[in-house]
């Protein structure tokens, strides 16, 4: 999804070529970075920045898939080059995923899942934390059937509204010390799957990872943001270094200001901070 931020260092709204996105991950090989995540929108439909992707093994690409291209068109890829890591975007089972990705997904995720079970290609699952599937999807029966299908990492994203009316989808902090707790149970029972919660987990890392701290996130125009949930930027990939890109003037004055390890209720921390994030720019 395009990012609608401001960025003063003249970034085009152009989408990032597949040439702008090799160099991106030459450069990250060259820093030492392995692990990029690849999201969206739809990221299936950028074939030719999943080709360039798979030019550098060395790295390990989760991609964020709604799962209903990577059938028809990815699995004989995937199994090809396996850095480029399928994480399905599943909501719990199929009345909740249908309700919210559209009628017919859970099925075709199922599909995909058997194939890649078949050809032992590593997936995992994102799952979208709601007050409405939060106790389905960490019940022990939905962790085991995935850990039986062949997932081998569970991500537990947060909600965050993006207004009023969704609110109520947000887990507040009672449910949140539910989750964690819920989850401390999963991570005793499935050693061998990797289990992260965002931004959850931030607490036992000293507060939020975003602008450097250990994540970024680049729009589809390059320009390089905070985090997905604050869409702010002073720099583009498009005619700066990746070195350069981390030590922008907003990123430090983030992780100087304090906003990055203070309390928040759900959700994102800089997401209710949009005003205080933009005045940095």
């Amino acid at each position: 999804a395009r990012s609608v931020g401001t960025c003063s260092d003249g970034a085009l709204d152009t989408p990032m070529s597949a040439d702008e996105w090799e160099s991106v991950f030459r450069q990250a090989s060259e820093l030492g970075i392995s692990f990029i995540m690849l999201a969206g929108g739809e990221p299936l439909l950028r074939r030719d920045v999943l080709e360039r992707a798979a030019l550098f093994p060395e790295i390990l690409f989760p991609v964020i898939t709604n799962g209903t291209l990577l059938q028809s068109e990815h699995l004989p890829f995937v199994d090809k080059h396996r850095n480029i890591v399928p994480i399905l975007s599943i909501e719990g089972g199929r009345e909740t995923t249908d309700s919210r990705r559209g009628e017919g997904v859970y099925q075709t995720l199922q599909d995909a899942i058997r194939t890649m079970k078949k050809k032992k290609i590593a997936f995992g699952a994102s799952m979208t934390v709601t007050t409405e599937n939060l106790h389905e999807i960490t019940e022990t029966s939905f962790v085991q059937a995935m850990r039986e299908d062949g997932a081998k990492a569970l991500f537990y994203i947060e909600f965050v509204p993006t207004s009023k009316t969704l609110t109520y989808l947000a887990p507040g902090e009672k449910k949140r010390q539910e989750m964690e707790k819920r989850l401390g149970r999963i991570r005793s029972e499935t050693e061998d799957m990797v289990i992260l919660s965002f931004p959850g987990d931030e607490k036992h890392v000293g507060g939020c990872l975003a602008a450097g701290r250990g994540f970024f996130h680049i729009n589809p125009s390059g320009g390089a943001e905070p985090c997905p949930f604050s869409p702010y930027s002073d720099v583009s990939l498009k005619n700066r270094s990746l070195r350069e890109v981390l030590a922008s003037p907003l990123f430090g004055k983030l992780r100087a200001s304090g906003l990055l390890k203070e309390e928040h209720t759900g959700g994102c921390v800089l997401f209710g901070k949009g005003e205080e994030v933009k005045a940095l720019v």
